[in-house]
């Protein structure tokens, strides 16, 4: 069966020059433009199937040219005074659409707690064993919670950092990595996991219980 593949454009810092070159290779199902992040779409001239968040950030002509003049994206506003971030939102609209696979970007930039909180939500599909991961020019994040092989030609980045999601993650074995592990567990607060390298074609990452956050990396 086809994997439903969508994307996520949200308001934080994003390469122009990075996101068009990487999205002109990508095909997705369904885009969803988070508040700022139509000012990304539109530039780029992405079409999108949803407009959602309070629209507290987006240029008001622009919002406005989408309600009257693209009767296609469904429109989905919230008051500003609400419980969850916009692209939090994004998140559950995502699980409704039954989602196999989410691509988020915009999800990183010079606001630290945004960008903490967006890599937390991704906690939410990693329940719902949905693959999703956060891109930017420098560094693609995801969770794992089970043995997981990356290809070294395929990583977006040579460093692969590796730090736990939960209190510990117990018996983690690395594999064709330049800084091998063999069932440690990886307490949270322990920086040993950050900026190792594959050095082989294929790399295994090995756990028995627990989260770890992977961070593929370049300067």
């Amino acid at each position: 069966m086809k994997q439903k593949r969508i994307l996520i454009i949200t308001g934080g810092v994003i390469s122009m020059e990075f996101a068009g070159e990487y999205l002109r290779d990508q095909k997705f199902d369904t885009v969803i433009a988070v508040d700022s992040g139509l000012v990304t779409a539109d530039s780029l001239g992405i079409p999108i199937h949803y407009f959602v968040g309070d629209f507290d950030s987006v240029p008001r002509d622009l919002a406005e040219y989408y309600r009257t003049e693209k009767k296609s994206v469904a429109i989905m506003e919230y008051n500003p005074m609400k419980d969850a971030t916009d692209t939090h939102i994004a998140i559950d609209l995502c699980m409704e659409l039954y989602g196999d696979e989410i691509v988020i970007l915009g999800a990183t930039g010079t606001r630290i707690d945004h960008m903490l909180a967006n890599i937390h939500l991704l906690y939410l599909l990693l329940q719902k064993n949905i693959k999703a991961f956060i891109l930017d020019e420098h560094n693609k994040i995801y969770l794992i919670n089970h043995n997981t092989a990356l290809y070294k030609s395929a990583l977006h980045g040579p460093f692969i950092s590796l730090l736990p999601f939960t209190e510990t993650v117990a018996d983690v074995t690395l594999k064709g990595f330049k800084y091998p592990l063999t069932k440690h567990t990886m307490l949270i607060g322990d920086s040993l996991g950050v900026s190792n390298e594959v050095v082989e074609g294929q790399a295994e990452i090995l756990l028995k219980e627990g989260i770890l956050i992977v961070i593929e990396a370049k300067d």
